[in-house]
């Protein structure tokens, strides 16, 4: 896990004020540093996870949280059949259409953060 001080050096380099801002509440809470860790890392090593590989990641770590956080974009190839809230950086528009219908909660970072600064019962996958 990557420190503080790392964070906030990489974080100066970010060009999205979306993202920086992201970054800055993140890394004030122990649970929620993996997340800035991955945000203030390179481009090259972005996070994006259809919505399939979300479901076989839950079930291969069997993940019982309520919420899964993916630290990049969610997009919309196959189908979420787990129930539970999905929380990323960002989503495609097709993801939201699906996890809509399948009525899937999500949110963004941001928000989840400000509802949950503690991170109860959430697990990050990559």
């Amino acid at each position: 896990m990557k420190s503080r001080t790392k964070i906030s050096k990489q974080a100066e380099k970010k060009l999205n004020p979306e993202i920086v801002e992201t970054i800055t509440l993140a890394k004030k809470n122990k649970k929620w540093l993996e997340v800035a860790g991955v945000l203030s890392s390179p481009r090259r090593n972005k996070v994006a996870l259809n919505l399939d590989e979300i479901e076989k990641k839950a079930e291969k770590e069997k993940i019982k949280e309520n919420t899964i956080v993916v630290p990049g974009k969610v997009l919309g190839q196959g189908d979420l059949k787990k129930k539970v809230k999905v929380v990323a950086l960002s989503f495609s528009q097709q993801a939201i259409e699906k996890m809509k219908k399948d009525k899937i909660n999500f949110s963004t970072i941001k928000e989840e953060i400000k509802n949950n600064p503690d991170g109860k019962n959430m697990k990050v996958i990559r």
